[in-house]
């Protein structure tokens, strides 16, 4: 049981029977009137987000995520197959519980697989990943003092805007939480 005293950042909690991750927290000790502690919640299972309050003293039961490392094999249609890499058991995960999650990883890519007792959330796949630029408009000299970007798109089909003097086969970088190109490789 963690209390609501004891809340930080990241901390996974069961609360009427739903699973949420606290994204911010806050001790608030006004002048007149007892402590309270002011959360921001993202339900796991859905993705939405809320605010509440609590007293101090609230007990929540933590909640067990379990993040299992799986090499995503191929798409089907609308599933996605996975492998444990230890045991060779494969699962398939609908398109739904997957989201945009995989659109910069590569078949044979290994990802993190999260459940909460037994039952898929979310896939997350690597911080960083290097792909292949396969098409892109040519960069012209004398553009790249302006700082300007470029749409590009990489080999899993996804668009990652780049400098202007990125080319096609060129292989970069990008950071899969927010999209963007890191550098070449």
């Amino acid at each position: 049981m963690i209390s609501a005293g004891d809340f930080r950042n990241g901390v996974t909690l069961e609360i009427e029977g739903n699973v949420y991750q606290i994204m911010e927290f806050q001790h608030v000790k006004p002048g007149k009137g007892a402590a309270f502690v002011r959360t921001k919640l993202k339900n796991i299972i859905n993705g939405g987000v809320v605010e509440k309050t609590f007293r101090p003293t609230e007990k929540f039961p933590a909640a067990r995520i379990d993040r299992q490392d799986m090499q995503y094999l191929y798409t089907d249609g609308d599933l996605f197959h996975f492998m444990n890499t230890d045991t060779f058991d494969q699962i398939a995960l609908n398109a739904d519980d997957i989201g945009d999650a995989l659109k910069f990883v590569k078949e044979n890519e290994m990802v993190k697989v999260c459940s909460h007792n037994g039952n898929v959330f979310a896939v997350e796949p690597p911080l960083f990943v290097e792909l292949d630029i396969t098409d892109t408009e040519p960069g012209f000299k004398g553009d790249t003092a302006t700082g300007a970007t470029k749409p590009a798109v990489v080999e899993t089909g996804a668009t990652v805007y780049v400098p202007l003097f990125v080319e096609v086969g060129d292989k970069i970088k990008i950071d899969t939480r927010t999209g963007e190109y890191l550098s070449r490789v």
